[in-house]
């Protein structure tokens, strides 16, 4: 997050006061935190990416008025209320072992090798009540303890990484870290080939599509913003068996 400020829109609605780093403005009641730091004037350069609770990258720490309990959220979902007090985590410096995931392999103390102090999870659910993607973080810790690489990868598999599971864990944890590793070495070693996935690879491997992207860098930015939005998209909510009216880039 910057210092730098910009004028903010006038916008007819009632205004809340909020407290950014301690300092007070009043914003729109409707804005999230992250578009109500922008209204402030504050330009965005850190702890901002998706803006859509997919990156992860504005975890958030806040605290209510008349509420002992310090709260965390994602900045992009979480909306401002009367009072809050913000202060913004776009980084948290949890422990991140290094390694060569084929030099890894799927053996249940993997994770005790690599993350010793997953035995000082005390079990509390912290994490999880922390955790702005609705995960059971706790199981998933849980199975990894146990050497379950498929339960921890699959309970942990809508992870964003934000980190506020570990900055609130007692334990001192490093539970998004933990996670990937499980999802890693599910990935690589449990799961099964997908045969639609290796069918594309070698497409892409043969030269399919080498004559469609000669095409795409030939034509004006024009003719691609309108190519980009004349393409055919899947609906929302298609079935596992959609697939596009025309085959000739698949």
């Amino acid at each position: 997050m910057s210092d730098t400020k910009t004028s903010a829109p006038i916008i007819n609605e009632p205004f809340v006061p909020i407290f950014v780093m301690g300092e007070r403005f009043d914003v729109p009641a409707s804005l999230t935190i992250q578009k109500a730091l922008e209204y402030a004037g504050y330009q965005l350069v850190r702890g901002v990416g998706c803006r859509g609770g997919i990156c992860g990258a504005c975890g958030t720490v806040y605290r209510i008025p008349g509420d002992h309990a310090i709260k965390v959220g994602l900045a992009c979902q979480t909306v401002v209320e009367r009072g809050m007090h913000i202060a913004v985590l776009p980084f948290f410096p949890a422990k991140r072992r290094v390694y060569n995931i084929r030099d890894a392999r799927p053996e249940p103390q993997i994770f005790m090798d690599y993350y010793p102090e997953i035995m000082r999870c005390m079990g509390c659910n912290t994490c999880t009540k922390s955790c702005p993607m609705d995960i059971n973080v706790m199981e998933y810790v849980s199975a990894a303890i146990r050497g379950d690489i498929e339960k921890a990868a699959t309970l942990s598999f809508d992870c964003v990484m934000c980190g506020l599971c570990t900055a609130r864990c007692p334990g001192e944890l490093s539970q998004y870290n933990i996670g990937i590793l499980a999802r890693r070495l599910y990935g690589r070693y449990v799961a099964h080939d997908a045969a639609h996935v290796r069918e594309m690879v070698e497409r892409v491997a043969q030269g399919r599509y080498v004559e469609d992207l000669h095409q795409l860098m030939a034509v004006s930015m024009e003719d691609l913003k309108k190519i980009y939005m004349q393409r055919e998209v899947e609906p929302e909510m298609s079935l596992d068996d959609w697939a596009p009216k025309s085959p000739d880039h698949l």
